[in-house]
């Protein structure tokens, strides 16, 4: 198993609501925030490769919405999906599957793009697109407070290109790949646990956007149950620290890979480090 780090850009988010009700001057001392108290996020994607099949975990923001969009968001760095992919010697037709943690704009993006005729299209043709039951139901009939998350152009395309895959409950996807699933930030959030190098790597979408967010308090404002965040992450500590677990992290800007340890004030992290020094 080969896998490879692909970097989709990254944003800025408001400090206050990506730490929801932890005071500014607690978050700020683990993730450094701007004069305009904006944090700076990466989308940092995973291409899982075993061989027979080439997953690739979200995709995130992509390239059509509109400029004005993307000027709320902040979006910086060089990365770039495509070219990342590239980079690592993949084109989007070698894509056998995209996993999709969630449907939230900067997860899904680039799932889809928009030709020059404005025609939306597979941005990975040859792909399967696997997204949670719960999560589909919850995002095709999106709640006031998660509408502008997920956007139609994102995600109907999946459905009406025929490339829509749904995973109904926990378990193996595919050969050392399984699936865990959390409700507090949106309905049927995918965690994928992936076995390699005989260790057991989470690539932790939101549930963690950072190693900043491990102490239980530290919960996104954008979360739409903060309290059934408290009861995902408690389930998540204890299989990870069960197991050894190695966080993968998505939006981590400074730290791409942690492990975990319990303290005398809780979980925390352990050791930092980047997935190639595994």
């Amino acid at each position: 198993m080969k896998l490879s780090v692909i970097d989709a850009g990254n944003l800025k988010l408001d400090g206050g609501a990506m730490f929801g009700v932890v005071p500014k001057v607690m978050w700020q001392k683990l993730y450094p925030a701007d004069e305009n108290n904006l944090c700076n996020w990466t989308m940092r994607c995973l291409v899982v490769d075993t061989g027979d099949r080439r997953i690739l975990i979200d995709t995130g923001m992509g390239n059509k919405q509109s400029e004005k969009f993307f000027s709320h968001y902040y979006r910086n760095g060089d990365g770039d999906l495509i070219k990342s992919l590239n980079k690592q010697g993949y084109k989007p037709e070698d894509i056998t599957d995209v996993l999709h943690t969630h449907l939230h704009f900067d997860h899904v993006g680039g799932s889809i793009t928009k030709t020059e005729n404005d025609e939306l299209v597979l941005t990975f043709p040859n792909a399967k697109y696997w997204v949670s039951q719960k999560q589909w139901d919850w995002a095709t009939n999106a709640n006031r407070r998660e509408v502008a998350s997920f956007l139609k152009e994102n995600i109907m395309p999946i459905k009406e290109l025929g490339a829509l895959n749904i995973i109904k409950e926990e378990g193996e996807l595919y050969t050392d790949i399984n699936i865990m699933m959390f409700d507090g930030h949106t309905d049927g959030q995918i965690v994928p646990i992936i076995n390699y190098k005989d260790k057991k790597i989470a690539y932790m979408g939101d549930l963690l956007p950072s190693t900043a967010h491990i102490p239980m308090p530290y919960i996104m404002g954008y979360d739409t149950r903060p309290l059934l965040t408290l009861d995902d992450k408690k389930r998540f500590y204890n299989f990870a620290l069960k197991n050894n677990v190695t966080l993968f992290f998505e939006h981590d800007l400074y730290n791409e890979c942690c492990t975990l340890k319990e303290t005398e004030k809780g979980v925390r992290p352990d050791k930092t480090f980047k997935l190639s020094e595994l």
